[in-house]
Formats: C-alpha cells, sequence, structure tokens
C-alpha cells in the first residue's frame, strides 16, 4: 500500500515575517505549504507491514516555496531552515488559525 493513502492532502499559505539578506528590509511573505494530517482510521486493504507504517505515521507540512522575492530591492533570496514540520498531538493542527508554521519548533 502507497503511504500516500494514509494521509489527508492540502495546500495551505502562511504569512512569515522574513528580513532580505540584501537591504535587510523586513516584511511579511506567503509561503506555500503541502499539510499532510493523518488519516484517523487504516485505509481498507491494509496488511501487517501497512498496520506498523501506519501505526508510525505522523502528521507533517512541507514547505513548497524555496525562494522569495524581496518587495523592496526584487532580488530573491533563498528560505532558510526547516523545509518540513513534523506535527504532534499536543499542538495546534497545521489548518488552525492558531499554527504558527515560524515558531512551530520553538515551543
Amino acid at each position: 500500500m502507497d503511504e500516500r493513502q494514509f494521509y489527508i492532502e492540502k495546500q495551505d499559505t502562511k504569512s512569515l515575517q522574513l528580513v532580505c539578506p540584501s537591504c535587510h528590509k523586513e516584511d511579511a511573505y506567503p509561503i506555500r505549504w503541502i499539510v499532510r494530517t493523518k488519516k484517523n482510521e487504516l485505509p481498507r486493504g491494509a496488511g501487517e507491514e501497512d498496520k506498523k507504517r501506519f501505526a508510525a505515521a505522523r502528521s507533517y507540512m512541507v514547505r513548497v516555496d524555496e525562494m522569495v522575492a524581496c518587495r523592496k530591492c526584487r532580488k530573491r533570496f533563498e528560505l532558510t531552515g526547516q523545509s518540513v514540520v513534523l506535527v504532534s498531538a499536543g499542538m495546534p493542527a497545521p489548518g488552525s488559525p492558531d499554527f504558527d508554521p515560524e515558531t512551530f519548533g520553538n515551543r
């Protein structure tokens, strides 16, 4: 069974405060993410190996955008840091308004 069948996948856009390395201007930029939320139950037709993989699966987010263009100087700069964010049960869901991918790992 394909691992993609364990997740509900949707695209989301979050605004992040970034600083341009060229002109040092701070601004909010929209960053696209793919949010993969683990399904509540195992899909039909799963074997023993699939059950083990489903038990170990966790919800996560993958950043789609790798570069953004500064709004002042128009130079493109690369986004650094985490490109995959794991979501645990005690934190807000990626689709909720309380979720902030910029401060996700700092809690």
